[in-house]
């Protein structure tokens, strides 16, 4: 009886333990890894982390994620038996990524823990900077900051000025003039003409009240280099023209007009590809004077029928019917109506068209 006793014994304690090392179990020499100082020119770096199966069945590496910036696009994929070794190689990409860095690896198993996360750290010495980096857009001989100039928000009553910085790359004379100008800007080079590798700027002016419209608006113009014009030598002119109620007086804001729609989303459902849906927004004057639609735009794969009143006296409501042509699309769509008042609160409105286009 003692002897059966003592086995009993003996297996209760063994038995846990053969438990664990029947299990796989991921054991790595190193769960971290620091790459020091290394230059960003010399591109993508990589750290292999080696582990050992110490468990008592073959490992399996499941899957293995890394945050932004680092990839780990190499692991042990085949089984890997009791005492047997495998990898996981972390990568670290620097380009555009100066500085100091901290990134993890995350390795999922069918070990115990089934999750190891490793780190990867460093520092990355920027590349010096070239021409062609500060000065992305080329034309011609010269080079330019950007090929858009933004002027932002703009009130209708503003004039606004923006300078845009240029170089002229190249070891002869620039000259720089501008065709297809609109009437609203105007626009000059300083100076006119830039010496081989001088920085100069291309200074506009918006007009707002000349450009006489609201909201989002987007202008085009052409440079003329040396003389020469191309498809690419052009710029692109930007402003959110909003109304101007600065003026207005507590009272004149009491009696204000004021824009309410019966349902701001419209949402279709789920149409074939190829249909139409149409809607009736029911646009109203809860105010106390008159609402001037100032404007109806609608997005891309929408198109508003424009008011039959633009003066909207209080208490009046308006329809606005709206149609989405599902045509070439395919999926979630979002789409807008925006109506610009002169309800000084909420001069902007949005209205949502919603709902899944499928393949017929």
């Amino acid at each position: 009886m003692k002897r059966i006793l003592l086995i009993f014994c003996i297996a209760g304690f063994l038995a846990p333990l053969m438990s664990q090392t029947v299990k796989p179990k991921i054991s790595f020499n190193e769960q971290s890894h620091n790459f020091g100082k290394f230059k960003e020119a010399d591109g993508k770096v990589t750290h292999k982390f080696e582990f050992v199966n110490t468990g008592g069945s073959d490992l399996i590496v499941q899957n293995v994620t890394a945050s932004c910036g680092c990839t780990a696009p190499r692991w042990t994929r085949e089984p890997v038996p009791p005492g047997g070794k495998g990898f996981v190689a972390a990568t670290y990409n620097p380009a555009g990524r100066p500085g100091s860095f901290r990134k993890y690896v995350t390795v999922i198993s069918n070990s115990n823990p089934g999750s190891v996360r490793l780190t990867i750290a460093g520092e990355v010495v920027p590349k010096p900077r070239t021409v062609e980096d500060d000065y992305r857009y080329a034309m011609g001989p010269m080079r330019l900051k950007s090929n858009h100039l933004a002027f932002g928000n703009i009130k209708n009553t503003e004039k606004s000025e923006k300078r845009l910085e240029v170089i002229n790359h190249s070891d002869a004379p620039v000259k720089i003039a501008f065709e297809r100008v609109p009437k609203h800007i105007t626009i000059k080079a300083e100076p006119a003409t830039l010496k081989p590798e001088e920085k100069g700027f291309l200074v506009a002016s918006y007009n707002a009240p000349v450009r006489n419209d609201w909201g989002f608006v987007i202008d085009r113009m052409g440079l003329k280099i040396n003389g020469v014009s191309e498809r690419n030598y052009s710029l692109v002119i930007s402003a959110n023209i909003e109304e101007d109620f600065a003026a207005m007086t507590a009272e004149q804001l009491a009696k204000a007009p004021v824009l309410s729609v019966d349902d701001p989303e419209f949402k279709f459902g789920k149409i074939n590809q190829g249909e139409k849906v149409e809607h009736i927004y029911i646009l109203t004057n809860s105010g106390k004077s008159d609402l001037h639609i100032r404007k109806v735009k609608a997005s891309c794969g929408c198109t508003a029928v424009q008011p039959e009143k633009r003066v909207i006296t209080p208490g009046e409501s308006v329809d606005i019917k709206t149609v989405f042509n599902s045509a070439g699309k395919v999926g979630n769509q979002n789409k807008t109506v925006t109506i610009i008042t002169n309800d000084p609160k909420k001069s902007k409105m949005i209205l949502w068209v919603k709902g899944e286009v499928v393949k017929s």
